[in-house]
């Protein structure tokens, strides 16, 4: 542990370094005794934090922890691409697994979960620059034009569609870009700087007398009637336990393993270019992204950066946490490659930095929630695929019922109930991850040549299906 720990504490990403500069680079508090409470939470990420604040919502005579193996913000919370995004595009997918009630009602929580989170960030002061400006899928080559069309239809039908089809060179304008050929509007999305939201959560969570102890990593949990949390130099004893610890499960939890890969998003943000943007007329917080399987998404920053990132690239063998997920990114040049064919005007901007990190797909692309090893007072959920900022508000939601025994929506939720699928052992998994990531990447480079790609890595890239931002008919 302690050689992971290090490799892990000599780097931090952009948006955590940032967020630590503006609180005057804390000191953390580690657990140095044995405590009991209500209701201990391992992971000091967006998860773990929201299912504090809603179960002191719901109980404020709770007595609630929280252990962090870091500094709260520290993995995928405060590294991911800030991108606020919903569900309804995955509509017809969530058709599929939950039936059509339960994906219209996950829909439109996911759409009040950006309100709700909104509300948050402007009831607490929490200076993260959130911009609910909406977000922008658009088609970049002729294979990708009408992909959405299905499940849009699907949404008009259902009358919940927040999206509408922009005029292409309207569209080409917002996004300052020529190499649109479709896209498609929502209002219900943004962008955030994520580690400065998640530090403001945590914020807020001490204020409102929720314990947190960073730099505390859970050693084990003793799975009695009362499970006990252990950490190096101490322990917490609660009525209920919530491992809110996402990519690193399997890393903690072997029987995890097959559950999720654990894949790689790599990011880069540029150096302060406001004039540049200015005269791209490219200011918004609107978190644009591609139609890709292996998806590019985009944003700007309030302070005049463009920031981009890709999925896709590396895949932990075993789905475990690796060093390249703690480090900058090797894939600088395909970063750079790809903001030059946006916007071929940014080509000699110089990245301010580029990282890493680890994102936690599951089969069905959506999260699940469940007790570890069917313990009445053991809770854990996981599997966000990459769409996790605002998703994580319904985990929260779904992880409190769970804690507190409630019979409602959040309990009964579709997403409750384990994994609903799950991938081959190794090292089948990892080489097949490899044969599918490489048909993709020859798949899209044709497709964006304006060739057709070959049958074998058509019908590979099948297998990767629930990656995207959108359900795909084509």
């Amino acid at each position: 542990m302690a050689s992971k720990r290090h490799w892990m504490k000599s780097f931090r990403p952009y948006w955590f370094e940032k967020a630590l500069i503006v609180e005057g680079n804390p000191t953390s508090e580690p657990l140095n005794h044995r405590i009991a409470v209500d209701v201990c939470i391992v992971g000091g990420g967006y998860t773990g934090l929201w299912t504090a604040l809603d179960i002191k919502a719901r109980n404020p005579e709770f007595e609630i922890a929280i252990v962090e193996q870091e500094q709260c913000g520290y993995g995928a919370s405060g590294c991911n691409g800030g991108c606020v995004l919903t569900l309804a595009t995955k509509f017809l997918s969530l058709c599929k697994y939950y039936g059509k009630e339960e994906a219209k009602r996950l829909v439109l929580a996911s759409e009040e979960a950006v309100c709700r989170i909104k509300h948050f960030v402007k009831e607490h002061g929490i200076q993260c620059d959130l911009r609910i400006d909406g977000s922008l899928y658009v088609a970049t080559n002729r294979a990708q034009v009408g992909a959405s069309d299905a499940v849009m239809q699907a949404l008009d039908q259902e009358g919940i569609n927040s999206w509408k089809k922009l005029p292409l060179e309207d569209a080409k304008a917002f996004a300052a870009t020529d190499r649109l050929q479709e896209a498609i509007f929502s209002p219900k999305a943004g962008s955030v700087q994520p580690a400065l939201l998640v530090r403001g959560m945590m914020r807020v969570a001490r204020q409102k007398g929720i314990r947190i102890y960073e730099n505390s990593p859970m050693r084990s949990i003793e799975k009695t009637d009362r499970p006990r949390v252990i950490t190096p130099n101490g322990s917490i004893t609660a009525g209920k336990v919530v491992v809110a610890i996402n990519a690193w499960m399997p890393t903690k939890f072997k029987q995890f393993e097959r559950s999720i890969l654990v894949v790689s998003s790599d990011m880069g943000i540029t150096e302060p270019i406001p004039d540049l943007l200015d005269k791209l007329n490219l200011r918004h917080g609107t978190t644009i992204c591609d139609s890709r399987l292996f998806v590019h998404y985009l944003h700007t920053t309030s302070d005049g950066r463009l920031m981009l990132g890709k999925g896709g690239n590396t895949f932990a063998y075993g789905s475990k946490m690796i060093p390249s997920f703690f480090a900058s990114s090797t894939y600088e040049h395909q970063i750079k490659n790809a903001i030059g064919r946006f916007y071929p005007k940014l080509k000699p901007v110089k990245m301010d930095q580029t990282w890493n990190g680890g994102s936690d797909r599951s089969t069905t692309g959506f999260p699940f929630f469940g007790n570890l090893d069917d313990h009445p007072n053991i809770h854990y959920g996981l599997g966000y695929s990459g769409n996790g900022v605002a998703q994580s508000w319904l985990g929260g939601k779904i992880l409190a019922s769970l804690c507190l025994n409630a019979d409602d929506e959040w309990s009964r939720c579709g997403f409750v109930g384990g994994p609903r699928g799950y991938f081959p052992p190794e090292p089948i998994r990892w080489i097949g991850s490899m044969v599918v990531r490489n048909a993709i990447r020859r798949k899209e480079s044709a497709e964006d040549a304006g060739r057709s790609p070959r049958a074998f890595d058509r019908f590979m890239a099948g297998f990767a299906a629930t990656a995207g931002k959108t359900d795909k008919q084509n």
